[in-house]
């Protein structure tokens, strides 16, 4: 069951993310889209949206910078591990608590506005729950077993561990003694990115990155009466 959980399922996960997500792209292209539903209600939204969205780019952030630095790195850098603790437990609380909360009133809202509730996918709801577990399970890790609990220090085991799967060269071994509530972490998200292509979820493939770079758009008058004036000389007979 370890090999299983820690050795096999993280490759089955990162296939269904990839396969899915070219599958979806080629035969969905149209569906591939968040569906927004605005135009239904925004008072709920302009307040949730931005704390959903931002706090969880925050929390991301975290998980890149937790799971893919090693230890010895920021030791080199002079951050001891008690300051590395207290940053995290209080980054990842803060963000954490600004996503859950985010995502509480997303979800009311989606509740409470039948045109919204009306919009919501079978996909979704099967997808919405596994998010909210994998939300409420990283609050559990940092609040409780890291933060009441004295604290844990998962850059000896999860962060190896993940490192290893991506080297393909994984150790399940590191996972066994791992809390319960990091395990269950772990798997949850492993289901969250593996419902990630046949959800909404999908949108977030598509940044609007382009739109730093894109050239300015140019408005011209229709109005007729235009044409008889005079060109003046610099930008505007161009």
């Amino acid at each position: 069951m370890n090999l299983l959980l820690w050795g096999v399922l993280p490759y089955l996960t990162i296939a269904v993310l990839v396969g899915g997500t070219v599958w979806r792209y080629r035969h969905d292209r149209f569906g591939w889209t968040t569906r927004s539903s605005q135009l239904h209600e925004s008072r709920l939204l302009r307040v949730g949206g931005p704390l959903f969205h931002f706090g969880l780019l925050f929390v991301v952030g975290g998980h890149v910078a937790g799971l893919l630095v090693p230890a010895s790195v920021t030791r080199w850098f002079g951050v001891a591990d008690e300051t590395y603790h207290l940053a995290s437990l209080t980054a990842g609380g803060l963000t954490g608590a600004a996503t859950v909360a985010g995502l509480g009133v997303l979800l009311l809202r989606r509740w409470r506005t039948p045109a919204v509730r009306a919009a919501t996918t079978r996909d979704d709801r099967l997808m919405y729950p596994v998010l909210v577990g994998t939300l409420l399970l990283g609050m559990v890790t940092t609040l409780v077993t890291n933060g009441m609990g004295g604290g844990y220090d998962y850059r000896a085991t999860v962060s190896p561990w993940f490192r290893g799967v991506l080297l393909l060269q994984p150790d399940p071994a590191l996972m066994a003694d791992v809390p319960l509530s990091y395990r269950l972490h772990v798997l949850f998200g492993m289901a969250l990115f593996t419902l990630w292509p046949f959800s909404r979820l999908v949108h977030a493939f598509s940044a609007p990155v382009r739109y730093l770079v894109r050239p300015y758009i140019v408005y011209r008058s229709r109005d007729d009466r235009l044409a008889a004036r005079p060109a003046r000389r610099g930008w505007e007979d161009r």
